[in-house]
């Protein structure tokens, strides 16, 4: 089968997140018919995670293109650039305090940049509680999607957006992501400004650091009064299971940790201590670099699907400028196939430099060393 003009073809993007939503909303705008599959039951079934900065190199470039980057910065939080890295001791060697107009990468909730990217698309562009099982069909098109309930999509292009363990990357790639030694237990904080003023006061508007070469933490301000924070540490993938505890056992985790952090001023060690609610348990996992693939006339990845890298403030920004070019690409080719040759022909290469720069950095993130905070790459979760 010949490859069909993006026009003509029935598109199908997997994952309802910024990459899967920025994309359908750029090729809306061009004109192209798009349908985004998510296995979620509806946009509010779960937490959506902490907040994120978008670079003026790459993420804020794809809401130009979206057409939302007007609208980015009314909801986006400059304060949040506000940046502070600290010794075990609570002493702070480090202060980045914005200027006025400072919008080289803004902070904005995961929740409300999905919030943007939803409601900008045309109604019923999403169908939620698609969640894809496989993809059959010859190389040369159309695909079938299979999903979890049973039903079946026939299309013509597969984008797969969902993610690091992405049910459309083995159309493409054996691929699969390696655990990278480095563990994250992420901690909630609500109404901090009155129930935790101490914790409010020390990660200030933006985010806080701290590391002692072997674990560390990191405090990120959301909005509505929220915190997160991250307690990082090497540690097996399943170390809660070694431990004979699950998530739920949020006092004996509690210990644990208390007894690994015990050096630490008691400031910073109440981050572990005064958090609202059970830990949310997250291994860091990256693909090897370099990812790349074949050329498939009828099937992409983009974002983490693509090019999984530790959590250093590249993955989301990345997702978004794939979207963006990929989106671009079909609106201006004559067939689908060569859009992807056009994509990947930047896309793959960019990745491939970016995954070697970050491969192994998830210790990064726990390194006594002063991060330069001008760099694209500063770690944040």
């Amino acid at each position: 089968m010949s490859s069909p003009a993006p026009h003509n073809a029935r598109i199908s993007v997997i994952g309802a997140g910024p990459g899967g939503l920025t994309c359908a909303r750029i090729l809306q705008r061009n004109g192209l018919a798009v349908t985004v599959y998510d296995r979620d039951a509806g946009p509010d079934v779960r937490d959506q995670g902490g907040s994120l900065d978008l670079r003026a190199g790459d993420g804020q470039v794809a809401l130009r293109e979206a057409g939302l980057l007007e609208a980015f910065f009314d909801l986006a939080r400059p304060e949040g650039q506000e940046m502070r890295q600290m010794n075990p001791e609570g002493q702070v060697l480090f202060h980045h305090v914005p200027g006025d107009g400072e919008l080289f990468k803004p902070e904005i909730d995961r929740g409300r940049l999905r919030s943007l990217l939803l409601d900008s698309l045309q109604p019923g562009t999403v169908r939620w509680g698609h969640a894809l099982t496989a993809i059959s069909g010859p190389a040369g098109g159309p695909r079938l999607l299979h999903f979890a309930d049973g039903g079946t999509v026939e299309t013509d292009l597969v984008i797969g957006a969902d993610g690091a363990f992405s049910r459309v990357r083995p159309a493409v790639s054996p691929a699969v992501p390696r655990y990278s030694g480095v563990s994250f237990l992420e901690a909630w904080f609500s109404d901090v400004d009155d129930r935790h003023p101490g914790i409010s006061d020390l990660v200030g508007q933006g985010g806080a650091a701290a590391a002692d070469g072997e674990r560390g933490l990191f405090a990120q301000r959301n909005s509505g009064g929220h915190i997160r924070v991250y307690i990082i540490r090497r540690a097996p993938a399943d170390w809660i299971d070694r431990n004979g505890l699950t998530t739920g056992d949020t006092e004996a985790i509690r210990a644990l940790l208390l007894q690994e952090y015990a050096h630490w001023s008691p400031g910073l060690r109440r981050l572990i201590t005064d958090n609202d609610g059970p830990y949310v348990d997250r291994p860091i996992y990256a693909l090897p670099a370099p990812h790349t693939w074949a050329h498939d006339p009828g099937v992409t990845l983009l974002g983490d699907a693509a090019h999984l890298m530790p959590p250093l403030g590249v993955g989301v920004n990345l997702a978004m400028l794939d979207a963006s070019e990929l989106a671009l690409a079909l609106a201006g080719a004559p067939t689908v196939g060569d859009a992807l040759r056009a994509y990947e022909r930047t896309m793959l290469p960019r990745s491939t430099e970016t995954a070697k720069l970050l491969e192994g950095a998830a210790e990064h993130l726990l390194s006594t060393e002063l991060p330069d905070f001008a760099r694209d790459d500063t770690p944040q979760p």
